[in-house]
């Protein structure tokens, strides 16, 4: 029986410059499987894995999932935005993560898009630019909707506790932004406290409808899974009620018991029960809109 490894390969994209200058950079990693000692003959689907707010492409699950969707067969993609607040370790980038807006991670992934059409990722040579998918958890859930709503090349969908809302916080915190100029939200595992600065805000009054996420999504004439944890925030299952009953034709899943993360830690502790379910119907799903 033929041994199957999976490659994996690093990569680093320009991303611009913040208004001072300072450089951005998107970095990312893309993983695919080989077997006995030859890579696939034809071209792999392709997906595109995008984290949340105040996540990372090392998160926990992340490199895991990547590796399970590789060994099934698919050109993997997953990336840090490049203002969520990590360099090189874990948060060690807070002053970009003040800056972060919802368009600037909508111009990063099509960055990645880009450079993935035109063979500027490792091994691009060996994905299939005509089948594409998206997933996103949480606020890259949110995001993912939008991307493929404005980018035809995205041939599926796939949101794991998505976000129903561009805008995370409720009004005073809005309101304390606006004041003091900064507003900072706790990270209980690092116990940093990260900024939030009003770019946000602005990016989100200037963008109008345009991050009406229900409204975009309802859009989506594509294959869309909406995949929620019965026991993740209720605010984030609020918000999956809404987007179900606001695009009622697209398929969902329930994962009961299931939290924000299906059971998940950082660091990685192994895969949970809850995470392997929303892993088998995200592939089920995938496989039948990519490959059937």
């Amino acid at each position: 029986m033929s041994e199957s490894v999976i490659i994996h390969d690093t990569f680093v994209l320009n991303a611009g410059r913040l208004s001072g200058g300072e450089p951005l950079f998107i970095r990312g990693d893309v993983r695919l499987i080989q077997r006995g000692g030859l890579q696939e003959a034809s071209a792999l689907p392709v997906l595109l894995i995008s984290h949340g707010f105040k996540g990372f492409k090392d998160w926990g699950f992340f490199p895991y999932i990547a590796g399970r969707f590789a060994e099934n067969g698919y050109y993997t993609v997953t990336y840090n935005f490049s203002c969520n607040g990590v360099g090189q370790t874990d948060f060690d980038e807070l002053d970009k993560f003040a800056l972060n807006t919802f368009s600037r991670e909508q111009e990063d992934l099509s960055l990645v898009l880009n450079a993935l059409l035109e063979r500027g990722l490792p091994r691009a040579e060996l994905a299939d630019p005509s089948r594409i998918a998206l997933l996103g958890h949480s606020w890259g859930g949110a995001g993912g909707i939008v991307f493929a709503a404005e980018h035809p090349q995205v041939k599926a969908l796939v949101t794991w506790n998505g976000s129903a809302y561009a805008d995370l916080f409720p009004a005073e915190f809005q309101a304390q932004v606006e004041k003091d100029g900064v507003a900072y939200v706790a990270n209980a595992r690092t116990k940093q406290e990260m900024p939030i600065r009003i770019e946000y805000f602005d990016d989100l009054k200037a963008s109008g409808e345009r991050y009406d996420i229900v409204r975009r999504l309802a859009e989506l004439n594509i294959p869309v899974l909406q995949v929620q944890g019965d026991q993740d925030s209720p605010r984030l299952q609020a918000g999956f009620e809404a987007l179900r009953a606001g695009a009622p034709r697209h398929k969902t899943a329930v994962v009961a018991g299931g939290n924000h993360t299906f059971g998940a830690v950082h660091p990685f502790q192994g895969a949970t029960p809850h995470l392997e379910e929303a892993l088998q119907v995200s592939l089920r799903f995938l496989d039948e809109a990519l490959r059937s």
